[in-house]
């Protein structure tokens, strides 16, 4: 169902703006056991911890105008999951991320939404290349990757990181990038 927080729609989902009323979620989906494994401890240990960790998100919309949202079932309402684009520190395109909860597993919703955060990025936004890194540890995000067609350029290290991380790419004509 389209608001004004509805940024784009597919055929089983919603991808919408976080609000601070999104706490809850934003509190179960960073300290979910996978979460934590494969994109870190953001140390939200609290729904005012979660609602801070949200303003950031809220920042980067009125900054660059896109960021990370919520992925919600059209069937239901319920949020699943969070994907969309990011500016990231030290990467000069920018970084298409997701991350579902175990009852968004499984079913086809990351692919389901990368593709249409990668297809909004390009069609609407206008970017000639978007990035992504992954844990290196993490085959199944690897394998959205690659089906949506970013391809492996090889190994990146951001700042604030100990180990340089997997890098893929949309496209690589005419861009600049920034690898170890």
């Amino acid at each position: 169902m389209r608001d004004s927080t509805t940024i784009l729609e597919t055929p089983r989902l919603t991808l919408r703006r976080f609000t601070l009323e999104d706490a809850p979620f934003v509190f179960e989906l960073v300290n979910d056991p996978a979460w934590i494994e494969h994109i870190g401890d953001r140390n939200v240990r609290s729904l005012d911890d979660a609602r801070g960790y949200i303003q950031k998100t809220l920042a980067m919309y009125e900054r660059v105008g896109f960021g990370l949202y919520v992925v919600t079932v059209n069937e239901t309402g319920e949020p699943v999951g969070t994907c969309g684009l990011i500016r990231r520190d030290g990467l000069n395109d920018p970084d298409i991320g997701f991350a579902f909860l175990p009852r968004g597993r499984g079913q086809g919703y990351a692919l389901e939404s990368a593709a249409a955060v990668l297809a909004h990025g390009r069609d609407t936004l206008g970017m000639k290349r978007i990035v992504a890194i992954v844990s290196a540890a993490n085959p199944r995000s690897v394998r959205i990757l690659e089906a949506i067609g970013l391809t492996y350029e090889g190994l990146v290290s951001l700042p604030g990181d100990v180990e340089p991380v997997p890098l893929y790419a949309s496209e690589t004509a005419g861009s600049s990038r920034r690898m170890r």
